[in-house]
């Protein structure tokens, strides 16, 4: 794996990334973070896996992947997730960087 930047990492099969995860949000939205993960922040409540299957859908829609491209790898109940976005990692990795505003 290679390091394109700390909120994520290139794979051979697509990108992983890092998630700080707000639930009780206002609305859903999904935007760059700090430089070690992305914000997302999801109107669901973090009760039964709601604010996990908001997730995938917001991530996806940001990325332009099909909902069944995102997985949950870690952080099942924590605020810190990581996930594994499935495609071009280049093509992902240059969505990412310009979610950061800047060239990957």
């Amino acid at each position: 794996m290679s390091r394109a930047g700390a909120a994520w990492t290139l794979r051979p099969d697509g990108i992983e990334i890092a998630v700080r995860v707000t639930p009780r949000a206002s609305r859903d939205n999904f935007a760059a973070g700090t430089a070690e993960h992305f914000a997302a922040r999801l109107a669901a409540a973090p009760v039964e896996g709601a604010a996990n299957a908001a997730l995938a859908p917001l991530v996806a829609k940001a990325f332009g992947v099909p909902k069944r491209a995102v997985t949950l790898i870690a952080g099942d109940t924590a605020r810190l997730k990581r996930l594994a976005i499935a495609g071009d990692a280049h093509a992902l990795a240059k969505i990412a960087a310009s979610l950061y505003g800047r060239e990957p």
